[in-house]
């Protein structure tokens, strides 16, 4: 990601609500739905401002998430749905915590953060909280059970 690009983003949170939803309506071309959070409006933007500078989803992407999105909606029954997937080597996971970003990057070999190598996810958000958490559910890759599982610090 360019350094303009991450600037862009990092700006997002200092912004007010009303820049923001005015930066959506520029952005989507349409309002924000009501009673979206702050938090989940920042990261839709910042989203948007990656997917305009490098690219959006592969047309097979957003199929396959069209499919899970669909085989989600159907599973009415409250069973909890779980979806597999490797995640690819070059891709970086971006988690705040305490007021600090972390981003992670997926090698062939395991997990870069900060300079520093890993074998697993786990190993990364006990380095970062000091206590045992699941890498995948700290990361947000997997939904947890209990609030516990993934506060937004």
């Amino acid at each position: 990601m360019e350094p303009d690009i991450r600037s862009q983003i990092a700006q997002l949170r200092s912004l007010s609500r009303q820049d923001l939803l005015s930066m959506w309506q520029r952005l989507y071309h349409r309002a924000a739905p009501e009673g979206l959070r702050r938090e989940l409006i920042v990261l839709c933007l910042a989203y948007k401002i990656q997917e305009t500078a490098c690219g959006g989803l592969k047309p097979s992407t957003r199929s396959e998430l069209r499919r899970i999105a669909r085989h989600l909606a159907k599973d009415a029954s409250g069973i909890k749905a779980t979806i597999h997937s490797k995640i690819k080597s070059g891709t970086t996971i971006v988690r705040q915590w305490r007021g600090q970003i972390y981003e992670v990057l997926v090698t062939e070999s395991g997990y870069e953060c900060k300079g520093a190598s890993f074998k697993s996810l786990s190993q990364i958000a006990r380095t970062i909280t000091g206590t045992k958490w699941s890498g995948p559910l700290f990361f947000g890759l997997k939904k947890g059970n209990s609030d516990r599982s993934a506060p937004n610090d």
